[in-house]
């Protein structure tokens, strides 16, 4: 890892911006370092959900020889996630079909405006009824759904099926 370049010192030392800018370097050169990490971002209005699954998966990356390693970003409310969604960024979305303010498949319609080319898995307390689904939200691909609940062991699973 090295160091911010001489550009930035005029800012000083314990500057807000500036270790924002620092802390934004080091993620950038530890993806360049980690190719392998796949990112995934948790929308669930549960935060214990939000909280089991970050941990699930990031935790894989210690006790499973999986040679490639999970990176968490877990959102408790659809509009928040979606106001904050970086485009070109995540490899796997999990999202709940069930929130308040903004359904699962209202908001991936959302996301698909902004990225058409994310991959999205659904995650539901219950039985769905996928072809009515696929009526009601013809633009959606509704191929995955991880239905609540769920192992860690059989969510890490999913994801990796998704991701290959």
């Amino acid at each position: 890892m090295g160091s911010v370049s001489g550009v930035d010192n005029h800012l000083g030392k314990n500057n807000p911006l500036r270790q924002s800018e620092q802390e934004e370097q080091q993620q950038q050169q530890k993806d360049k370092l980690s190719p392998h990490v796949k990112r995934i971002l948790v929308v669930d209005d549960d935060p214990d959900i939000t909280f089991t699954f970050k941990n699930g998966l990031e935790e894989e990356n210690v006790t499973s020889g999986y040679k490639v390693s999970f990176q968490a970003f877990t959102y408790n409310n659809p509009l928040l996630a979606l106001a904050e969604f970086k485009t070109n960024f995540y490899d796997l979305l999990l999202i709940d079909v069930n929130m308040p303010k903004l359904n699962g498949f209202e908001l991936s319609e959302k996301i698909l405006e902004l990225d058409l080319n994310v991959r999205i898995c659904y995650i539901s307390a219950g039985e769905m009824n996928i072809e009515a689904l696929r009526e009601q939200y013809k633009s959606l691909s509704l191929g995955c759904f991880i239905t609540k609940p769920v192992t860690v062991e059989n969510l890490v699973r999913r994801v990796k099926a998704e991701l290959e």
